[in-house]
């Protein structure tokens, strides 16, 4: 079976040989169109003595012009398509090998009050959503925070279905992300849909009739007068009839010019995205469903966002001076088509919303698909109700290099604590972040990085790392008390598993392990279930007079007057600190 990183390096090579191939036809065509140019600028300047044989080659070079223009954007579009495929390939072969620290880290989500964000290395530098995301849409990525902050237990096996199912599609994957990566718009999707839902219309909804009646005049009288029927005042007449009707609308049509064109790009390549969406076949549960939003009637919602995108095109060809002029005064071409705009924000503004909605989420679970893909060896957590909260076989941190990750098995069952001590850097804070991470993970239908892992869906809370205030002239201690007052509040309103790393920071030995000890029994007492660490031995007193509290603990040892740890999840307590020895191996104190 082929590696994830095989796939990348062959799909990088077709789309190269392809680009190489769309590169040539756009030579070609660049060719092609300045000849056309060159050619009718010939027969203009050869037909200047006659009116109506230099008209008609004016109409036909416009119109065979506009034509190689549209297929020339064609061709740069799947240009650029090819191009940023390729840019995926090649960032995902660079993320297999570890090298990710370019990709956007989520900082911007990072929250310290939150749950359990702040202690897990959720968001930012070198942290699981700079390895996980790939969202192409700022929507997209925002929703992927949610997914991951959300602490909601519901509905997993469905998210895992989707996730396997969408780890599967690579192609769709990156072919929706190509094409939301070419969305370049300084409008958000938000500002367009508060636009459309309060825009008030303002051309007549006669308007269809009045611009039939003028192009089918103008055709007529185009053709009198070339048949020499009459004469060249009429038709001029017309024209200036024309400019002059479109004038007294032009404040309100230029004003709704400015908002589509700013609206542009993103119904342009949304419409797209949602073709993806609605030609692709779905299986699992999610995924239906998400794509029923976006089929409901019998004009799917990619056609009709595609229509208003032409519609916006069509407008936007006021922009050309000569067809501009030449539209307005024969075909009222700014009143009829600002008028099928509103026609059309009048008929589906209250749709859009939910379309783009789609396309955010397909955005954000096609990042939790390509993760699966990524990692074939994850296993997804068997969900189950059982007395394990979580029983896993082998598990690590899905950060550590594989080559270098020592894994272990764990099991915690519901209403039990675990005390987990040992040395400086033996690896307690990587165990709490491990299991944390795969809770996160669990419960927004990830694989995890495990052999094998049983999960009964629990919220998360912690206290890892308490952050003072000075602005609010807080003291650590008193930032810490905060927390843990935090903690206490929501389990007594929700079940959480609680993880705690070496509480109390603030205050003195004594007092510390004296309430870091009451703590503990509190929380026992509440049934909660968790995790502490910490370097005081005599906290692990407690599970002498609680039976649900259990001893765990990572070990250290000198060897050959050098540091080793095994890194290993052990039952029982820890004997060997290490601070004294590294004071003296670093030559910070006396032998």
């Amino acid at each position: 079976m082929p590696t994830p990183l095989s796939v990348y390096r062959e799909n990088i090579l077709q789309y190269q040989e392809t680009l190489r191939k769309i590169k040539k036809q756009l030579l070609v065509s660049s060719i092609f169109r300045l000849t056309v140019f060159l050619v009718f600028g010939v027969l203009i300047y050869l037909a200047a003595g006659n009116t109506k044989l230099l008209t008609a080659c004016i109409l036909a070079g416009i119109a065979l012009f506009l034509f190689l223009v549209s297929r020339h954007s064609n061709l740069q579009w799947k240009k650029r398509q090819l191009e940023e495929l390729i840019a995926l390939n090649e960032t995902e072969i660079r993320v297999l090998d570890r090298c990710y620290g370019d990709l956007p880290d989520g900082d911007e989500f990072a929250d310290p009050g939150h749950a359990f964000s702040q202690d897990t290395d959720l968001f930012g530098d070198r942290s699981f959503f700079q390895y996980l995301n790939r969202t192409a849409l700022l929507p997209g990525r925002q929703k992927l925070a949610g997914f991951l902050t959300s602490n909601d237990t519901s509905a997993i096996p469905q998210k895992q279905e989707a996730v396997r199912e969408l780890g599967e599609k690579l192609r769709f994957r990156q072919e929706f992300t190509a094409v939301a990566r070419m969305i370049r718009t300084e409008t958000n999707p938000e500002t367009v849909i508060n636009w459309l839902q309060a825009y008030q219309p303002f051309v007549s909804g006669l308007m269809p009739w009045i611009h039939r009646a003028f192009w089918m005049g103008s055709v007529v009288l185009t053709v009198l007068y070339f048949t020499d029927m009459v004469s060249g005042y009429a038709l001029f007449l017309l024209f200036l009839t024309g400019l002059a009707m479109t004038s007294v609308r032009l404040k309100k049509i230029n004003a709704l010019a400015v908002q589509v064109s700013k609206a542009q790009d993103t119904f342009s390549q949304y419409h797209r995205l949602l073709a993806h969406i609605e030609e692709e076949t779905f299986s699992s549960a999610m995924l239906r469903e998400a794509q029923a939003r976006v089929k409901q009637s019998s004009l799917q919602a990619s056609a009709t966002l595609k229509r208003f995108s032409k519609i916006i095109d069509a407008l936007e060809q006021r922009n050309n001076f000569i067809f501009g002029a030449l539209g307005n005064g024969f075909l009222l071409w700014d009143l009829y088509q600002s008028y099928r705009l509103e026609k059309w924000m009048m008929a589906y503004r209250h749709h859009v919303e939910d379309w783009f909605d789609v396309i955010h989420f397909t955005d954000a679970f096609n990042t939790l698909g390509n993760f699966r893909f990524n990692h074939p060896d994850y296993t997804f957590p068997v969900i189950n109700s059982g007395a394990y909260i979580l029983k896993t076989v082998r598990g690590a941190h899905p950060l550590i290099d594989p080559a270098e990750v020592v894994k272990n098995d764990y099991a915690i069952h519901r209403e039990e604590f675990f005390i987990v001590t040992g040395a400086n850097m033996a690896g307690k804070s990587t165990f709490l972040r491990t299991v944390s991470l795969q809770i996160v993970m669990g419960n927004a239908g990830l694989p995890v990085c495990a052999e094998a892992c049983e999960y009964n869906p629990v919220k998360l809370i912690t206290s890892m790392r308490t952050v003072d205030s000075l602005a609010d002239e807080a003291s650590y201690f008193y930032a810490e008390l905060r927390r843990l007052k935090y903690i206490v509040d929501a389990i007594g309103k929700e079940e959480y598993f609680i993880i705690l790393d070496e509480i109390l920071k603030g205050t003195n030995s004594t007092d510390k392990a004296i309430g870091s000890r009451k703590f503990v029994e509190k929380l026992v007492a509440s049934d909660a279930t968790g995790i502490i660490a910490t370097h005081d031995l005599s906290l692990c007193e407690v599970a002498d007079k609680i039976p649900q509290v259990k001893n765990y603990y990572f070990d250290a040892e000198i060897v050959n007057d050098e540091l080793y740890f095994d890194y290993t999840f052990k039952e029982g307590i820890c004997r060997n600190m290490n601070a004294s020895f590294l004071l003296r191996k670093m030559k910070i104190t006396d032998d």
